[in-house]
């Protein structure tokens, strides 16, 4: 894997197993061109910045949510760069498992954090926010908070991928039923430094992706149940999350 950008399929390997043995070379990278590797960077991109999954509302100083999350990703918009890339049909929907937790703490600031790993391989992606609500919420006023996000992806040498978010969402419970909507800016970096790709001319990607998402949250008094479906740079993605929320 050392001279691979195998990342993309192995990434791949949730939504459809028979892709976790298919490779991107560097000569295929070099073959399919900026573009190719620009939307392929969009998409996963998409896939991989981080995704709120929760209401506005703080959790509070003694609050946490702590659960077990997944999204899936449309993957259309890359598949012709794929198949270019390897010679297979299009990777179709990526779907990413994670394990979520979030802390409250003073002056309604929360921390959040994710981690995957990605089965067969040495790849992992883990993701932190932290984000501050303008407006708590109370029974008269929806909650209203500003998130900034980092996502990183590690175990591919010679080869770096990231993203950043900010983002602004708002959502008003009622009856331990919140809905929420937010929109907010994503930006990709992913570059290589194998000098088979640099010499073929592939050089670092790196540019903005507007987001747009809204959910649900189930709060059950310990029991939660989160929905969500976001779009990212023309990428939609949806998520769900089951675990504990106090």
């Amino acid at each position: 894997m050392k001279k691979s950008l195998a990342l993309l399929a192995a990434l791949g390997c949730f939504s459809q197993s028979s892709m976790a043995a298919t490779t991107f070379t560097l000569a295929n990278l070099t073959t399919a061109g900026q573009v190719g590797y620009h939307v392929l960077a969009a998409d996963f991109g998409s896939a991989l910045s981080y995704k709120p999954v929760t209401p506005a509302a703080p959790l509070g100083i003694t609050g946490f949510d702590i659960g077990i999350e997944a999204s899936a990703t449309d993957m259309s918009q890359s598949a012709a760069a794929w198949k270019t890339l390897t010679g297979t049909d299009g990777l179709g929907t990526m779907v990413v498992p994670k394990l979520y937790v979030a802390k409250g703490l003073p002056f309604d600031i929360d921390v959040a954090a994710f981690y995957t790993a990605i089965p067969t391989t040495d790849i992992s992606v883990v993701g932190y926010a932290l984000s501050y609500a303008i407006i708590g919420g109370d029974i008269a006023l929806p909650a209203v908070t500003i998130r900034g996000a980092v996502t990183k992806l590690s175990g591919i040498s010679e080869f770096t991928f990231g993203t950043k978010s900010v983002d602004i969402s708002i959502s008003k419970g009622f009856l331990g039923f919140t809905p929420y909507a937010g929109v907010g800016q994503v930006w990709v970096d992913s570059s290589t430094t194998n000098a088979t790709a640099t010499a073929g001319g592939i050089v670092a990607e790196s540019f903005t992706q507007q987001k747009v998402f809204v959910g649900l949250n189930v709060n059950l008094g310990l029991p939660n149940f989160a929905i969500e479906g976001d779009t990212t740079g023309g990428t939609s993605s949806y998520s769900v999350k089951l675990g504990l929320r106090w």
